[in-house]
């Protein structure tokens, strides 16, 4: 999947509903949750990261409404929540292949 189909869009009752913001492509993502449903589960860590930098440089310019503003900010804790969970996977790797006999 490319980085363009997870962009997020300012989202609003009609799109997305309350508490939800919608990517390119359709897929509508609960903030905050991460689950095996998710289709953002199977982003790669590098992927997730693009996402979470944009998200922050759009909330940062402080052009967006406050509900706009309250759904990228749930996107944003979803997308981190998501990088840290692939992060702690690789480190758990990591100090598995580094045991003897790993």
């Amino acid at each position: 999947m490319s980085q363009a189909d997870h962009k997020p869009v300012e989202t609003g009752e009609s799109e997305g509903g309350p508490g939800r913001s919608v990517a390119q492509g359709g897929s509508v993502a609960q903030g905050g949750s991460v689950g095996r449903d998710d289709p953002d589960a199977a982003r790669s860590f590098e992927d997730l990261m693009a996402e979470l930098e944009q998200v922050t440089e759009t909330l940062a310019g402080g052009d967006l409404g406050i509900e706009a503003a309250a759904d990228l900010y749930e996107r944003a804790q979803h997308l981190h929540a998501l990088a840290a969970d692939r992060l702690a996977q690789v480190q758990q790797r990591i100090e598995r292949l580094s045991r003897p006999g790993g």
